[in-house]
């Protein structure tokens, strides 16, 4: 296509938002944040955020007093069959010198060039936690995606290995790209915390579980391990696991039933993202012993709250957590048993993980992860 590549032209940076018009959290958090850090950071580029349809304007993802980033409407639906050419068409017109797809899929063509950000590969080291339209989807355009992109974003180490091991991508074409964590994870004073947890009916101690039900997450090693410890310790902490259903949800239910957890066990489902702050700093730990995890934000924000947190071994958690939890192996019952009764019963490690995470959360930033961003977008302009 013949673009206008002379100097007197801004350079005009597009970034895919339509996931966000149809989910919150993860990617579309991701998103959100990003194009909000880059108003503030930079005022020399044109941004197009593109957002879907049926977004109204009120939940533009575009800062109201960011006159160089606006909003542009589409209609091609995130992982649909025919995105990659409907949504080419879509934005040819609009001469984007970069069009930035955080979920990693870029169109066909309809940008001079491309930066993509791969948070995870879960399709692809355990296609058995995913549907058959997320692993259709995704295994089927990953390898195209990485050899079109021109630089590649990835949310740790661990996922810039997996794509340099199991898809070939030179290192040089990769940039680590941590996220951030908002700024309202914070520590909170105990009347607060108490009122939220009154209101949600919530025990006054339990080990916390935030994220999707789903096998990924391996919520059923956790409830294993939950009701190993209450056989063990007796008063132990409840457990609480907040998050929304995924897929497979109903063999975690009856893995609850079975193992008769009865009221020690609280499901909070679709809990408001005002109640989270809270909801972490009441935790005794936060537990996420997921078989995969491309970066993990729950351990992020419940090290933000100054909480425990017991974590897999595997994949980016250990670069999230640092030395500041405790580490398990997420086929071990054993090993997450033994962390979640040393959480309950050492008083001194609460302490001293709750403020060493306190502490290693604060490199965590938004602004860093954008000026990280723009960086990539300035490397990429200069080598047109």
């Amino acid at each position: 296509m013949n673009h206008d590549t002379s100097d007197t032209r801004r350079p005009r940076i597009g970034i895919d938002a339509r996931l966000n018009a149809y989910r919150q959290g993860g990617i579309a958090e991701y998103t959100r944040r990003l194009v909000a850090a880059l108003a503030r950071l930079d005022a020399d580029h044109d941004y197009l955020a593109l957002e879907h349809a049926r977004q109204s304007p009120g939940e533009s993802i575009v800062p109201p007093d960011a006159p160089h980033v606006r909003r542009v409407r589409v209609f091609t639906p995130p992982h649909h069959r025919w995105e990659r050419l409907a949504l080419a068409a879509e934005i040819a017109p609009r001469r984007l010198d970069i069009l930035h797809s955080p979920d990693f899929v870029p169109p066909l063509f309809g940008a001079r060039r491309y930066v993509i950000t791969v948070h995870d590969l879960t399709f692809l080291f355990y296609p058995e936690f995913q549907t058959a339209d997320s692993l259709r989807y995704y295994r089927g355009h990953i390898r195209d995606a990485v050899r079109q992109a021109a630089h590649i974003l990835a949310d740790s180490a661990a996922t810039r290995d997996d794509l340099i091991a199991r898809l070939g991508v030179p290192d040089t074409k990769i940039t680590v790209n941590m996220l951030g964590v908002d700024e309202r994870f914070r520590p909170m004073p105990p009347d607060d915390v108490a009122a939220v947890r009154a209101r949600l009916k919530l025990p006054e101690r339990y080990f916390l579980f935030v994220g999707t039900f789903e096998p990924r997450k391996n919520l059923a090693g956790l409830l294993e391990a939950f009701a190993r410890v209450r056989v063990s310790l007796p008063g132990a902490p409840d457990l609480v696991l907040a998050g929304r259903r995924g897929w497979l949800f109903d063999d975690i239910f009856h893995k609850a039933d079975g193992l008769q957890l009865g009221k020690s066990l609280h499901w909070v489902e679709n809990v408001p993202d005002t109640d989270l702050p809270a909801l972490y700093n009441g935790a005794v730990a936060l537990v996420l012993p997921s078989f995969y995890e491309g970066f993990g934000f729950p351990p992020l924000e419940a090290m933000a709250c100054g909480i425990p947190t017991i974590v897999s071994n595997r994949a980016s958690l250990p670069e999230v957590v640092g030395d500041t939890g405790l580490l398990i192996d997420p086929d071990r019952i054993d090993e997450l048993a033994g962390a979640l009764f040393r959480a309950a019963t050492d008083a001194d490690f609460r302490r001293r993980s709750g403020e060493a995470g306190l502490a290693r959360a604060r490199q965590f930033t938004w602004e860093n992860t954008a000026r990280t961003v723009l960086d990539v977008y300035r490397r990429v302009l200069a080598s047109s």
